[in-house]
């Protein structure tokens, strides 16, 4: 007869593990001897094992107790049934790690490969890692409201881009982070900007801009406000010259 200890050691578990099957009732207590010790036979090592292997592979230990007591065939539609438990586990944690893999991964936290390819095409031009932040985080917002515009959103941003006009106003940009309030820079800028909007509108320039909602235009527009102090005074200067917000930058008509 064994020892609580010479049961665990033969079934290759811990003696504590032997009392939390007993707990579940799984492995039946035997009485105490005249010593006051429990004492186990064979029996108990062969049910011990068992509980262990099936534990072992993944089997819940609420369902333990039912495939020890189970026939050949329900045993198999158990076991079966478990196996497409688990399976469905390992693809939910290789999600996970793909996840987490994207955490590490920084700007593929959130965004799409092809806003990733953008953003990493503004570092190649050299533009200051603040001003890339600020368009990630702008991106991100997007992305999560219309996914399914993003490759076409970034096709016409990478286009953008091969325009060296369009570059310089990004560093006109980045130049006007630093401005005062009162810089005279700052009335040339908005010339610049409204000739480059009144040129793409007279090429029949389509901004998939309006399928935004003005909600998320609003919080939008108040990453660039927030980021770069003079903003609010650029969007006045604009508005002077006919041209309304940012996100959704729009014509105003006279009335």
């Amino acid at each position: 007869m064994l020892t609580i200890s010479q049961l665990a050691s033969y079934a290759g578990v811990t003696v504590r593990a032997v009392r939390h099957y007993h707990a579940k009732g799984l492995l039946p207590e035997p009485e105490r001897d005249h010593s006051g010790y429990r004492r186990y036979g064979a029996h108990a090592v062969v049910e011990l094992v068992r509980i262990r292997t099936l534990a072992n592979a993944g089997v819940p230990l609420a369902r333990v107790r039912e495939l020890l007591a189970a026939g050949e065939e329900e045993f198999n539609a158990a076991v079966a049934d478990i196996d497409r438990r688990l399976r469905a586990e390992i693809r939910q944690r290789q999600r996970h790690r793909e996840q987490i893999a994207q955490l590490a991964a920084g700007d593929s936290l959130a965004l799409p490969p092809e806003a990733v390819a953008y953003l990493d095409r503004l570092r190649e031009l050299g533009l200051p890692e603040l001003m890339i932040e600020g368009e990630r985080d702008a991106w991100i917002l997007v992305a999560a409201q219309f996914p399914e515009h993003m490759p076409l959103y970034m096709k016409m941003k990478q286009q953008q881009l091969d325009d060296p006009a369009t570059v310089d106003l990004y560093w006109d940009l980045v130049a006007m982070i630093d401005w005062e309030m009162d810089d005279p820079r700052l009335t040339a800028l908005a010339d610049r900007l409204v000739a480059s909007l009144e040129a793409a509108e007279a090429e029949g320039w389509d901004s998939h801009d309006q399928e935004m909602t003005d909600g998320l235009a609003k919080l939008l527009d108040s990453v660039f406000l927030d980021s770069v102090p003079i903003a609010r005074r650029l969007l006045e200067r604009l508005e002077e010259r006919g041209w309304r917000g940012w996100t959704k930058l729009e014509r105003i008509y006279p009335k």
